[in-house]
């Protein structure tokens, strides 16, 4: 079985599983086994820097936010591409070269679209 070229990935899945999921389950365990559990009106109340609460919790946001966002990934990860094809850059072929190319004009025709759109104006 220590000879199939899977039994390494599947030995670091289960790791990466217990590391993420033993932290949770000992958490549950504490919380069932040390925390009192004595709810009352106090306890549940919603509590806020001291004050009680006024009106609603609601509020909306302006999609543009996200929008902004979104369009950050975008070029952040555009740096993290072209990162590693800077370095090499000279000891690269023509290929690779011309799809590099083909990727920053894919990218600018991003920005030009929103651009466009009027999504880059803060209002």
């Amino acid at each position: 079985m220590a000879s199939s070229p899977y039994f390494s990935l599947a030995v670091l899945f289960l790791a990466a599983l217990l590391f993420g999921l033993a932290p949770l389950g000992l958490a549950w365990v504490w919380a069932r086994v040390f925390s009192p559990r004595k709810p009352n009106p106090i306890k549940n109340s919603i509590y806020e820097c001291g004050l009680v609460s006024q009106g609603d919790a609601w509020v909306q946001f302006r999609s543009a936010y996200y929008l902004y966002a979104i369009i950050f990934l975008i070029f952040d990860v555009e740096a993290v591409f072209l990162l590693p094809f800077a370095v090499a850059f000279t000891g690269l072929g023509v290929a690779a070269c011309i799809s590099m190319l083909i990727f920053v004009l894919m990218l600018v025709e991003g920005l030009a679209w929103a651009w466009a759109k009027g999504i880059l104006t803060w209002a």
